[in-house]
């Protein structure tokens, strides 16, 4: 696996996490109402948005690059 592959593959694996824990954090900001919980979930949806840019902006600028 080439770096380039493995780097897209972890951005993936953090936005996918990072979706997951902002679906748990705004889903206990339902049922607790904990400001807190709110910060995690809105700050993890950020972070997700953030990375897929990221991933998209690798993306394009290593398309020179081959997956081997």
């Amino acid at each position: 696996m080439s770096l380039k592959a493995f780097h897209l593959l972890f951005v993936a694996v953090c936005v996918v996490l990072a979706i997951g824990v902002a679906w748990w954090g705004l889903r206990d900001y339902r049922a607790s109402h904990s400001d807190s919980s709110l910060y995690l979930g809105v700050g993890c949806v950020a972070a997700a948005v953030v990375m897929a840019v990221y991933g998209r902006w690798f993306l394009r600028k290593s398309r020179h690059l081959s997956m081997v």
